[in-house]
């Protein structure tokens, strides 16, 4: 049987890749990849904490996590498409259209 420390190991070394996705990596689709994990890595650690004390409250808040996340997504891809569009590449360095 799987433990709740695992759980939690696992969320940590997930959260983590995801963090160092998001430092690491330049293309904007792997960024956005990785911010979906951070996510899914947050929604796990709350399931198994939830679980664990045996409510419900972190399954109700990992609805919202999902909800969010999906928000996330569709405006999230429409912005790398617009900026693809504009500059014809997905590299972060190369967006600058925020800078004053």
């Amino acid at each position: 049987m799987v433990g709740t420390t695992q759980y939690l190991v696992l969320g940590a070394v997930l959260f983590c890749i995801g963090v160092a996705g998001v430092f690491i990596r330049r293309n904007a689709i792997v960024v956005f990849m990785c911010i979906e994990l951070m996510l899914s890595a947050v929604s796990l650690t709350f399931i198994a904490l939830s679980r664990s004390q045996g409510s419900i409250d972190g399954q109700i808040f990992v609805f919202f996590i999902m909800t969010v996340a999906a928000a996330e997504a569709a405006v999230g891809l429409a912005i790398i498409l617009s900026l693809y569009r504009r500059r014809q590449t997905i590299n972060v360095d190369e967006f600058d259209l925020l800078k004053w």
